[in-house]
């Protein structure tokens, strides 16, 4: 796949549902650790919601499917990651709009819109132990690899989205509700860095269909 249609949108967000429906034991239980335990239950409840409205946006435009997304998570999901979520697909919305694909160029520079949206809402950086840890070097491995087409950087974004998720589990947090443990925050994986690396891995499984 060579361009990201507004079909493979809504498969990704689609998958998106079932991907965070799956994982969700697993992300609560990394929320359990050093959060509020809903990390999973938010994620899955809220995807699960966006979900129900992609069979409507069949031959809409993908900023209107970015936008519809964005409402439903901000309407359903709790804590920071309806805000996070929510802005991310707000902002890549303005990308999209009235476009019923997106070059590699253009998936890019949504990524670049949302990510810029996370970091104005969360006011965190790399090494903060925050879902950031996993998207900035996303984004920076996938405008580095871009001019190789979509799929080649896709793939380089989900390998640095999942190192940089890992890369958490030695840092003490310093934003949300984690970073009142301190010290003890250290030692767990961030679950905002993990749900972040799957939205990525799964848009790679659907681009690379």
């Amino acid at each position: 796949m060579t361009e990201l249609d507004s079909k493979s949108v809504i498969a990704w967000l689609r998958l998106l549902g079932e991907v965070y429906g799956q994982k969700k034991d697993y992300l609560t239980d990394l929320d359990a650790a050093i959060g509020d335990a809903d990390h999973g239950a938010n994620m899955a409840r809220g995807f699960a919601a966006v979900a129900t409205k992609l069979d409507a946006l069949e031959g809409k435009d993908i900023g209107t499917i970015f936008k519809t997304a964005a409402m439903t998570l901000l309407s359903t999901v709790g804590g920071a990651s309806g805000p996070l979520y929510g802005s991310f697909f707000l902002q890549a919305a303005t990308v999209a709009n009235g476009k019923n694909a997106l070059t590699a160029a253009d998936v890019g520079a949504a990524l670049d819109a949302g990510i810029k949206a996370v970091v104005s809402r969360g006011k965190a950086q790399v090494g903060d132990k925050t879902m950031l840890d996993a998207l900035l070097p996303a984004l920076a491995a996938y405008q580095e690899a871009v001019v190789n087409g979509l799929v080649p950087a896709l793939q380089k974004a989900v390998e640095a989205a999942k190192a940089g998720s890992a890369s958490t589990q030695p840092l003490i947090a310093k934003k949300g509700r984690a970073s009142y443990l301190g010290e003890r925050s250290a030692g767990h994986l961030d679950p905002g860095a993990e749900s972040s690396a799957f939205l990525l891995d799964a848009l790679l499984t659907t681009a690379s269909k």
